[in-house]
C-alpha cells in the first residue's frame, strides 16, 4: 500500500532523509518513531506532497505521488486521511460539521455529506453528540470527531501523527483501541508518527525507527524486540531502574516464554543469580521479558548465560 524508495529530501545542503526505503503492506498498523530531529516530520510531508523530494518516490497503491501535480495530487491526497495531536476542529461549526467539511469542500452535496458525517459519528462512538461544539466535548471526544473527519473522504489510508501525546493514559487507549477497530473494520492502512513507545507496544503490527534521516531499524513488533541489542528493542521494552547492583550484571530476554518458565530456568542453572529488575508484557499476543539478574562474579556470570543458552533464552553482561 506504501511504497518509498531511496527517498532523500535536502534543505539548502542539509540532509533531512537519506534514503529511506519502506514498504507498508495494505491493512497494516506501522509505527514510525524516533528522537526529534531524525526526520519524521520531513516523511509525513513527503508523503502527503507537501514537500518534493529531492530523489526517490512515493507510491501510495497505484498512484506515484512525487510524479503527481494539480487536479491528479489533489486526487491522490484524498486517499490519506490525516489525524493531528491536536483534533484542530472549527469551533464555530458542531462536531457533524466539523466532519462534513472536508466533503463541502470537495463539492459533496448537502444530504449526501450529512448523512456520511452522522454514519462516521456514530463509528467513533460519538452519534449522540452530533450537535455539540468543540468547546462542549473532552479532549478524547474531540480526537474521536477527528478521527471521524479524517474518514469522510474514505481514505485508504490513515496517518496519525502524534494522535495521543496530548491525551491521558486511559483516553489514550480508548484512542488506540478505536484505531484497530477501524482497521479491522474498514481494512485501512493507518501510519503513526509517535515518541510514545508504548502507542507502539499497545497497537503497531511493525514499527520503524528513523535516526539521523536514516532507517536504524524496521520489521514486525516481535522482529524488532527480539534484536536484545538494538536501541529499538531496549526503547520498546525498557528494565526499570532498578539502582546500584554489586556484582555483574546480566541482561536477558524472552520471547513467547513465560515469566515462571524463565525463572526456573535461571534457578536451574545453578548460577547465584538475583533479580534486580524486569519487565513483561504481552505485545503482539506474544509474552515478552527483559529481565536483569546480577551475579557474584563473571564466572557465574558465564554459567548463567551458557545454561540461559540451551533454554533459547538470550543472556548478555550488561
Amino acid at each position: 500500500m506504501i511504497e518509498l524508495r531511496d527517498l532523500r529530501k535536502e534543505f539548502a545542503g542539509v540532509t533531512a532523509l537519506d534514503g529511506i526505503t519502506l514498504s507498508v503492506p495494505a491493512g497494516e498498523i506501522h509505527g514510525i518513531v524516533g528522537r526529534s530531529g531524525a526526520g519524521k516530520s520531513t516523511l509525513i510531508r513527503c508523503l502527503t506532497g507537501l514537500e518534493r523530494p529531492t530523489s526517490g518516490t512515493v507510491r501510495i497503491g497505484e498512484v506515484e505521488i512525487t510524479s503527481a501535480r494539480g487536479a491528479a495530487l489533489r486526487t491522490a491526497r484524498r486517499t490519506i486521511g490525516m489525524v493531528f495531536q491536536h483534533a484542530n476542529l472549527l469551533d464555530s461549526r458542531t462536531a457533524l460539521r466539523n466532519v462534513e467539511h472536508p466533503l463541502e469542500i470537495a463539492g459533496v452535496p448537502r444530504s449526501k455529506r450529512r448523512a456520511r458525517a452522522a454514519e462516521l459519528l456514530e463509528l467513533v462512538g460519538l452519534a449522540d453528540r452530533g450537535g455539540s461544539y468543540p468547546a462542549q466535548l473532552s479532549g478524547g471526544q474531540q480526537q474521536r470527531v477527528g478521527i471521524a473527519r479524517a474518514l469522510a473522504a474514505e481514505p485508504q489510508i490513515l496517518l496519525c501523527d502524534e494522535p495521543t501525546s496530548a491525551l491521558d493514559s486511559r483516553t489514550t487507549r480508548q484512542i488506540l483501541d478505536l484505531i484497530r477497530s477501524l482497521r479491522d473494520r474498514l481494512g485501512i492502512t493507518v501510519l503513526i508518527i509517535t515518541h510514545e513507545m508504548s502507542v507502539v507496544r499497545e497497537v503497531c503490527d511493525s514499527v520503524t525507527l528513523l535516526a539521523d534521516g536514516q532507517i536504524e531499524n524496521t520489521g514486525s513488533i516481535i522482529d524488532a524486540l527480539s534484536q536484545a541489542d538494538s536501541p529499538l528493542s531496549r526503547a520498546l521494552l525498557p528494565l526499570p531502574p532498578s539502582g546500584r547492583p554489586s556484582g555483574t550484571v546480566v541482561e536477558t530476554l524472552t520471547t513467547g516464554i513465560s515469566l515462571d518458565t524463565a525463572l526456573e530456568a535461571v534457578r536451574s542453572s545453578g548460577a547465584d543469580a538475583h533479580l534486580d529488575a524486569g519487565t513483561v508484557e504481552t505485545i503482539a499476543g506474544t509474552v515478552v521479558g527483559r529481565l536483569q539478574f546480577t551475579v557474584a562474579d563473571a564466572a557465574g556470570a558465564q554459567t548463567l548465560i551458557t545454561s540461559l543458552a540451551a533454554r533459547d533464552i538470550h543472556a548478555e553482561v550488561a
